[in-house]
């Protein structure tokens, strides 16, 4: 059965509730978990990287800020529960790659993640959870 699994997450209520999925299941069959949030760079949100400049380290400290409230939850909530937990953050242009890359790196043979549930072209477009089921070698559990 499955041994270490990659729970990556954005933050949101329903990444929150996939989180508390895959650390019950983690409990359940005596797995480890690694919390994975994907942060994207400043400059490739912005159309000219020297405007970005005077922003970046404002940038930087909301990151982190946020990176670590998410983490920390998710840590709290795996020892709560006994389970075994690491927390990664990866910053990374496309955050499917991230946790793709990530999953197979750190020899997770699970990745449990949330999906939005997206429709039409927004669901085509924005749908890290569809890029990462059609990347991954590893298993992944789509919580809904």
């Amino acid at each position: 059965m499955y041994k270490h699994i990659l729970l990556p997450t954005d933050g949101s209520e329903l990444s929150k509730a996939a989180m508390r999925h895959g650390i019950a299941l983690a409990k359940a069959i005596g797995a480890r978990v690694s919390a994975l949030v994907v942060s994207t760079p400043l400059t490739s949100l912005v159309v000219d990287p020297t405007a970005a400049s005077a922003a970046l380290e404002q940038y930087k400290v909301l990151v982190a800020t946020q990176t670590a409230k998410y983490l920390d939850s998710i840590r709290n909530e795996a020892a709560e529960a006994g389970v075994a937990c690491s927390a990664l953050c990866v910053e990374h242009d496309k955050p499917y790659e991230a946790i793709v890359d990530t999953a197979k790196n750190n020899g997770c043979d699970l990745v449990v993640m949330a999906s939005h549930g997206l429709r039409g072209v927004s669901a085509i477009l924005g749908s890290e959870t569809l890029k990462v089921l059609t990347h991954s070698a590893v298993p992944i559990l789509v919580y809904r």
